[in-house]
């Protein structure tokens, strides 16, 4: 664009678009549409546009409703009102309403809308910087947030990674309009591992189950995560499907999202199949559970299991493992020390220490393994370092 920002001129009048366009072309990329039908498609084909400038009174949608639909269109757009009638209350409405950054009376001296020309786009520069630094910003908090629950408890993390691909198909085979947030939710749902004991996670990982104290307090887990990310903008939502992703359907009221309860049924899933059930025998016991899911959740589950469980059960040589693989064995040293448990997820650390030992190159292990066009989970961004914290950890006596 060599930094010239995109303007847009509406009008129903074509001289008129002829001699805005050619009196501003040198300073922005300007575009003209004849009538606000036009205009709407112009937008949608060829914006965003910094600046769009209409005039008030045209045929077949005013200027009012034609900025109205833009602003959902294009809600960063700055919009401009030109208008030759001395209409006080149209100008009210305009900029109460929010759809207008300035309303002009025509005919407008050049000087007067060049000005206007040059704040609107100089405040859709900001606000666009300002979305991308968001953007940006929040990129990297999640990535950190996932990086720590990884170093931290890979139980926790593993858990989170297992369900990830299985819960985003359910949100598209529903066709939930947020699924993105949904996606995230489950990459964040078992941030509160950062608190709780990696055992906790291993324990019911084996056996299905956990009782008394250690139920209890593992079932603080989605609020804590909920209360972590409940301070971070824009994050809200996703923090209320965290928060929700234990709580059962019946007597849940519509609060609950929609993104809570698939979690609550791909989680329960995972459950039974890491303590040993079969894929029948998991759906069947969910089945058996009245009350306990949402009804249009466990339909998605059971539809998309039996070949898109999103994890893959495979038995490969140590060799063949690759970054996002989930190991369903411990994997051992010839003298029987622990390498790693079953469980943990394989990352670029992991491997390099893997690398580092001399073992027999016919030793195997059972994995589950994502689909192959998926990209690799989130991990440390220093494989060397991860290795460095894992080789440290053995030393000391722990996985």
């Amino acid at each position: 664009m060599g930094g010239k920002a995109k303007i847009l001129f509406v009008d129903d009048d074509p001289e008129i678009l002829a001699t805005l366009k050619r009196t501003f072309r040198r300073k922005y990329l300007a575009e003209t549409a004849l009538g606000p039908l036009r205009g709407l498609e112009v937008a949608a084909e060829h914006g965003p546009y910094a600046v769009v400038v209409a005039d008030l009174r045209m045929p077949g949608l005013d200027g009012l409703e034609f900025f109205t639909q833009l602003k959902k269109l294009s809600p960063e757009t700055v919009r401009i009102m030109l208008t030759g009638y001395a209409d006080l209350r149209a100008a009210m409405d305009a900029v109460n309403t929010g759809h207008v950054f300035r309303f002009l009376a025509k005919p407008c001296p050049e000087e007067e809308l060049a000005e206007s020309l040059a704040a609107g786009a100089a405040l859709y520069a900001q606000a666009t910087a300002e979305r991308d630094f968001l953007k940006g910003a929040l990129r990297g908090i999640i990535k950190l947030l996932s990086d720590l629950l990884a170093l931290q408890n890979p139980e926790a993390f593993a858990r989170a990674m297992r369900v990830r691909r299985l819960v985003a198909d359910m949100a598209r085979y529903l066709g939930a309009p947020d699924a993105w947030r949904i996606e995230l939710a489950v990459t964040l749902s078992q941030l509160g591992g950062l608190v709780l004991p990696q055992d906790l996670f291993a324990k019911l990982r084996r056996t299905g189950d956990l009782a008394g104290d250690e139920a209890r307090l593992f079932a603080r887990h989605p609020g804590l995560a909920g209360d972590l990310l409940a301070n971070i903008p824009k994050l809200d939502e996703v923090a209320a499907i965290i928060r929700h992703q234990e709580t059962p359907h019946a007597g849940a009221g519509r609060d609950v999202p929609l993104g809570a309860k698939l979690l609550k049924a791909a989680l329960d899933y995972d459950v039974l199949l890491t303590s040993g059930r079969a894929r029948d025998q998991a759906l069947d016991a969910l089945a058996g559970r009245e009350g306990l899911y949402d009804p249009q959740a466990l339909d998605a589950l059971t539809a998309l299991a039996g070949e898109r469980e999103g994890l893959e059960r495979r038995e490969i040589p140590l060799s063949a493992l690759t970054p996002g693989m989930i190991l369903e064995d411990d994997v051992a040293l010839p003298h029987a020390a622990v390498l790693a448990t079953s469980g943990q997820m394989v990352d670029a650390g992991w491997l390099a220490c893997l690398e580092a030992e001399s073992l027999p190159g016919d030793v195997r292990c059972r994995v589950l393994a994502p689909p192959a066009e998926d990209a690799p989970p989130p991990g440390l961004a220093d494989p060397e370092l991860l290795a460095l914290l894992r080789r440290v950890g053995r030393a000391q006596g722990s996985p």
